[in-house]
């Protein structure tokens, strides 16, 4: 289950990122809303050329964010001996992304951290 939940939050982080990145272009360009009725862009989004730059940090960060949230997800439903760790790594930096990474990142820690957690996971680690 902790597994697939890895799994749905890579893929919210890749969409959220996505998003946050067409709006930050959007901004960057002028003209990019001028589609909705509006001529020179929506009133309330000024014109930021620097914006186009950030967008592509965000769209670089978040693809690292998330590949490493599947990566995770994927460790542990493939029961990688690898994944126990790494989804420990991922959950303690994903502590700081407040709620859905804070919920996340907790209840991981709290089933995958104990010692009598890490002597259970071994015994069901895919040895290949």
């Amino acid at each position: 289950m902790l597994g697939i939940f890895w799994c749905v939050f890579g893929a919210y982080r890749a969409i959220t990122g996505i998003i946050a990145a067409l709006i930050l272009t959007g901004i960057s360009t002028p003209g990019f809303f001028g589609g909705f009725g509006v001529p020179r862009g929506l009133p309330f989004m000024p014109f930021a050329p620097w914006m186009g730059g950030l967008a592509t940090l965000i769209v670089v960060l978040t693809s690292i964010g998330a590949v490493l949230d599947l990566a995770t997800g994927v460790s542990l439903l493939m029961r990688k001996s690898w994944g126990r760790i790494l989804a420990i790594v991922i959950a303690i930096l994903s502590l700081i992304k407040i709620p859905f990474g804070t919920a996340l990142g907790i209840y991981t820690l709290w089933v995958l951290a104990p010692s009598a957690s890490g002597a259970e996971y071994d015994a069901i680690v895919d040895q290949s």
